[in-house]
């Protein structure tokens, strides 16, 4: 599509050529059709850069170029594309029960809402996509879902014989429980039976309107502290946004280092807008004293860069109701400009 600039000059070149025939209906008619091309573009492109402006003044957040992108089987636009021949999974919005390598763990209802959507009968909710025996486990990921969280009054923990329960990879002892909708990625069991696979990449989007990210290099007492914490919207209870976690390996001064990027579809409408950016190339240690992080003799360093991949994909809240809809997991191929 022609920048603004260049309308202008192409349509003061049509006219010119056009002297001599400018009572001629068809050039008139032609005239009058290229104009109305021209302001229908110019008008669509102020309305854009005025949105993006307005979006940038109240949150400090960033547009995403969507020129050229693709859309996923929800019509969801994908930030990166799928690695050729990579693994590409969606829920079943059908029954999610029925969707491969998937489990709703605790074995908690799944509720049917009249918009189509999901409500997981639970306030400890985990959600997980496991890799299957004959596949490579996750790591160059791009997770979306599209979530509506509420504050709990009586949820029903009774299991349903149509729910799919499963050997939970988090356990219900887990520390880390905030006010919040995260996406985890590069994710072992996280249990204290095994207490050097709890690995994980931890996109939280909070619950009054915040984001950051977390890293567990052990369960559970390998998590540091959250960083790129962010306000970047109004809270989000009661209302449906959608999130994108992006997890995928970089090289940095001939090391491998890991990019985090997050993403908000703040108004429920595929407008994506990145709000956290990240490197972990070293430096983010374990909030843990070196006692208790050396206790488990995972044979890592407390600034770890989980480099290695996980076995599961994980969509979890804690303390909050969730409703959700068209959750997605690919293996996208990372930007080449980003790696040496």
């Amino acid at each position: 599509m022609l920048s603004s600039i260049e309308q202008v000059k192409w349509c003061k070149h049509y006219v010119y050529h056009m002297k001599g025939n400018a009572f001629q209906f068809h050039s008139v008619y032609a005239i009058i059709t290229i104009f109305t091309i021209f302001y229908i573009g110019i008008t669509a492109e102020l309305e854009f850069l005025f949105e993006a402006t307005a979006a940038n003044d109240a949150f400090s957040v960033q547009d995403t170029d969507f020129m050229n992108r693709q859309k996923d089987i929800f019509g969801i636009s994908e930030i990166y594309p799928t690695v050729s021949g990579g693994r590409e999974w969606f829920v079943n919005m059908t029954n999610p029960a029925n969707s491969s390598h998937f489990s709703e763990t605790g074995g908690f209802e799944l509720i049917k809402q009249s918009d189509g959507s999901w409500r997981v009968n639970s306030t400890h909710v985990r959600l997980v996509v496991e890799t299957p025996s004959n596949m490579t486990d996750w790591k160059n990921v791009e997770i979306t879902g599209y979530a509506k969280l509420s504050l709990p009054t009586i949820v029903n923990s009774t299991s349903s014989s149509n729910s799919n329960s499963f050997s939970s990879p988090m356990n219900n002892s887990e520390s880390e429980e905030i006010d919040d909708l995260a996406f985890i990625g590069r994710s072992g069991r996280h249990s204290s039976e095994v207490p050097c696979e709890g690995t994980a990449y931890v996109g939280g989007l909070h619950n009054e309107g915040s984001v950051g990210w977390k890293k567990e290099i052990w369960h559970t007492d390998g998590y540091t502290d959250e960083r790129a914490r962010n306000l970047v919207t109004e809270p989000i209870l009661d209302r449906w946004v959608g999130w994108k976690v992006i997890i995928y390996d970089m090289h940095l001064n001939n090391e491998t280092a890991v990019k985090l990027e997050s993403y908000l579809d703040d108004h429920n409408n595929d407008s994506w807008k990145k709000v956290t950016e990240i490197i972990d190339s070293g430096g983010w240690y374990s909030r843990s004293t070196d006692d208790e992080f050396f206790k488990a003799d995972c044979g890592k360093g407390r600034d770890h860069i989980i480099v290695e991949p996980g076995p599961f994909v994980i969509f979890r809240t804690d303390n909050l109701v969730l409703d959700f809809k068209n959750l997605s997991v690919r293996e996208i191929s990372p930007p080449t400009d980003l790696n040496d």
